[in-house]
């Protein structure tokens, strides 16, 4: 599955009518300070150099804040910064990040006449007795609305969601996810509670009134997630946050990997894998993936591996251009 790949540009909080449980946008974003549009041009610039020819590939982000809430000036001031890297030899399009009841047809069509291709909304759960908990301040009716605005207007819409908030569930998360399909979102972004320092999520687990998921539980749920995104055709930009120093420095708990993702991929192949392999006689076989997943299928450390040979399945891996991501096939080995 080809990456994919924006130049981020964060506006930590702005926007933002007050701040979630889970919330610490230094932490995340690296930094406190809201960009200038001097600081877009830098950045972009930066971008450039560093993508080269894929720079055409790449999309130009505000996330971090609430970009549809932030102040009307400063917002237009930003995207005015950033309209002149759009197009030939330059960046596909601008994606915001925003809150689902910070949407209406007025502020789509702003965005729509300032370059904004994509924009992504921070639902977060479809379940509201978990956004009450979570203090996000909207509701699933909100995400649904907004969703619905999106589209007509001819946006790609993505959504973001978070497991292991408080009052959530596996089921609840599941449940989620086929309400988010129900919405057709072009992409979801799908990220595992942590507990960060300084945030009343912290205070509600060092009180023991929160319990936030073990790796191997974040693990098994995204794998379940992954499989319903991408068998009803989502396309899952990311799952976990970006690992960085300043995040790392942060975290008191929580299900932190820097490669979470590719855990969760592993989990899903072997499942299929194993469904595969129970079809044919013990003994050696082959194991077909997508061109260029061949160490999503061997799993970390090949543990993946080691798993169908303790099943009687030594395996060996090769690359089948008519396969796709996460797909696998089996046949036996020569």
């Amino acid at each position: 599955m080809k990456k994919h790949a924006n130049v981020a540009i964060f506006v930590p909080h702005q926007g933002c009518p007050g701040e979630c449980v889970f919330c610490d946008q230094r932490a995340i974003s690296g930094g406190s300070e809201a960009p200038s549009p001097h600081d877009v041009v830098r950045l972009l610039e930066e971008g450039k150099r560093t993508l080269g020819p894929r720079v055409g590939e790449a999309e130009i982000a505000f996330f971090g804040g609430s970009f549809t809430a932030i102040d009307p000036e400063y917002r237009k001031s930003l995207l005015m910064a950033a309209e002149p890297y759009l197009g030939k030899d330059s960046y596909a399009g601008i994606r915001v990040s925003t809150r689902p009841d910070a949407v209406d047809r007025k502020i789509l069509v702003e965005l729509k006449g300032r370059g904004v291709t994509a924009i992504e909304l921070g639902a977060q759960s479809m379940d509201n007795t978990v956004l009450i908990a979570a203090g996000r301040g909207h509701t699933a009716r909100h995400t649904e609305e907004a969703s619905r605005l999106i589209k007509e207007a001819g946006f790609s819409l993505g959504l973001q969601m978070m497991t292991g908030l408080p009052g959530d569930s596996d089921e609840g998360a599941l449940e989620t996810a086929r309400r988010f399909i129900a919405l057709k979102p072009d992409t979801v972004r799908i990220y595992p509670a942590l507990v960060l320092k300084g945030t009343r999520l912290e205070e509600l687990y060092r009180a023991g009134s929160y319990t936030p998921q073990s790796l191997r539980e974040a693990v098994s749920l995204c794998a379940r997630l992954l499989g319903e995104f991408t068998g009803a055709g989502v396309r899952v930009i990311r799952l976990g946050l970006h690992a960085g120093e300043s995040l790392a420095r942060r975290i008191a708990a929580g299900p932190w990997h820097p490669a979470l993702r590719d855990l969760a991929e592993g989990e899903v192949m072997l499942k299929k894998a194993r469904l595969a392999v129970a079809l044919l006689k013990p003994g050696p076989v082959e194991l077909f993936v997508e061109p260029g997943g061949e160490s999503r299928m061997a799993g970390q450390r090949r543990v993946n591996l080691r798993a169908l040979e303790d099943m009687g399945y030594p395996a060996v891996i090769r690359p089948h251009p008519g396969l796709g991501y996460l797909q696998v096939m089996a046949a036996d080995g020569k």
